[in-house]
């Protein structure tokens, strides 16, 4: 994971940490703090077996595509102004699908 972004120009640092280090983790797998410009993401090194994943890597990929989601749609201003840029359930199929819109659109060659 690499431990810096640029989001639309702007710097945000990336931390991989744990609820001990970071106690803002607790009960998230990953959160953006727009104040300071950084995402932190849960390594989820656990020893709870209930909460383990089988690919940690994928998982863990997955969650810093949703901050990082997040954080474009702060720094674009829409997390203030609309409803639907906060709404987690619209972030994490931002988040889950980007790619493969990506590859859409180069496909169809309009990026």
């Amino acid at each position: 994971m690499c431990d810096k972004v640029s989001i639309l120009g702007c710097n945000w640092d990336i931390h991989e940490s744990n609820e001990t280090q970071e106690p803002r983790l607790v009960g998230a797998d990953g959160f953006c703090d727009d104040s300071a410009k950084e995402i932190f993401v849960d390594s989820l090194a656990k020893v709870d077996k209930s909460c383990a994943k089988k690919n940690l890597e994928s998982y863990k990929k997955k969650v810093l595509r949703h901050e990082i989601t997040h954080a474009f749609l702060y720094e674009s201003g829409l997390a203030e102004c609309s409803d639907w840029a906060t709404n987690e359930e619209m972030v994490d199929w931002i988040a889950r699908q980007g790619l493969k819109l990506y590859e859409a659109w180069k496909q169809a060659e309009c990026v």
